[in-house]
Parts: structure tokens; C-alpha cells; sequence
């Protein structure tokens, strides 16, 4: 049986403390730091983290449709996302992922990025 990287780096209590120094980074972030103000924060790392353990091989799960509603009205940009997951990248390095397994985790979060990115019209 293979070991996700959600099992291998210790679940969800490790996926939390990335998710917390993500979002302390982009707080920060003049690129994309305007996005959580006025959020309840902690209900925004609680949710957060699941979605991003449901991305490396954890117990929840995410419906697309669901995530792109969530998204739709902040018109985030290819540039933001791109920002989001330079800083997501950073996350994980600092908690010792590997390098290839930061790889592995920022392409499952790439495989999102059509449903987060706002569409621009034809």
C-alpha cells in the first residue's frame, strides 16, 4: 500500500501548521494579502486545511463545483494564484517537505486552478 503525502508528513495536524504559516505569509502578502481581511481566520485555516489534505491523499474531500462557487466572486488572477502557491511552495518547505513531494502537492493544488482563477470572457 502507498503512503500518501498526507500520512507520510504526520495528517492533519501537520497540514494545519502549514496552512497557519501559509496564511501568515500571505497576510503579508501586498499581492494577495486584501483577500483575508475581514475572514474568520481560524474558520479559514480549519477549512483550508482540510482542502489541502483532501489534495495529498487525506480522509476529506472537496466537490469542484462547490469550490469554484466559493471562489467566483474574488476574481483572483493567474498572477494571485500564481503568488498563492509560490507562498504555499514556501509553506511546505518550511515545515521539511522534500522537494519533490512540494512538486507533487503544488500540481494537485495546479489542478485546481481553473476553477479558482476567474474566467475572463470569450
Amino acid at each position: 500500500m502507498t503512503q500518501t503525502l498526507y500520512e507520510k508528513y504526520g495528517g492533519f495536524k501537520t497540514i494545519s501548521r502549514v496552512v497557519m504559516t501559509f496564511y501568515e505569509m500571505a497576510l503579508d502578502s501586498d499581492d494577495i494579502g486584501h483577500y483575508f481581511e475581514d475572514i474568520d481566520m481560524p474558520r479559514l485555516i480549519d477549512h483550508q486545511t482540510k482542502f489541502v489534505s483532501s489534495l495529498i491523499g487525506g480522509p476529506a474531500s472537496f466537490n469542484d463545483d462547490r469550490i469554484e462557487a466559493v471562489h467566483r466572486h474574488l476574481n483572483i488572477s493567474h498572477d494571485e494564484f500564481d503568488v498563492m502557491a509560490e507562498l504555499f511552495g514556501d509553506a511546505l518547505s518550511a515545515h521539511g517537505m522534500s522537494d519533490g513531494d512540494i512538486k507533487t502537492a503544488l500540481a494537485a493544488i495546479e489542478g485546481k486552478r481553473s476553477i479558482i482563477v476567474v474566467r475572463t470572457a470569450a
